[in-house]
């Protein structure tokens, strides 16, 4: 079940529901990781690539409204995925301002970093073991 998030987006999701949703035909997946990102670190086939900040300098992607309004369908949920579910809340709360169903992924692609700052052992796409695949 999605977590309302106080009215500045739909919600909070886990992966596992994001990927049924998605599965399902109810939600387009927009993965708002950087370029560098998912070449370096691993992509969802299919997901749609809308970077919130790109690399170098992460400045804002100045094409990120346009984008995601070419990346919804009508009547469909949008699911943002980013490393550890924290830009995606941004992105989430923008798309939502452009009049979209949008929900934030919890945990991310990677999750949160463990006793020795890895990243991918504690939560996150990844280690949930939903599609992935890395270049």
């Amino acid at each position: 079940m999605a977590a309302a998030h106080q009215g500045t987006y739909a919600g909070d999701v886990s992966p596992q529901l994001a990927w049924q949703w998605v599965q399902a035909g109810e939600a387009v997946l927009v993965d708002v990781r950087s370029d560098a990102e998912r070449e370096w670190v691993g992509f969802v086939p299919g997901a749609v690539p809308v970077a919130w900040k790109q690399w170098p300098g992460m400045a804002m992607n100045p094409e990120f409204d346009e984008r995601i309004r070419q990346a919804a369908s009508e009547g469909q949920k949008l699911v943002l995925l980013c490393r550890s579910g924290v830009r995606s809340i941004a992105a989430a709360k923008r798309a939502t301002e452009l009049g979209f169903e949008a929900y934030n992924i919890l945990e991310g692609f990677e999750g949160d970093p463990d006793a020795h700052a890895h990243r991918g052992l504690k939560g996150g796409w990844r280690h949930h073991g939903l599609p992935w695949r890395q270049n």
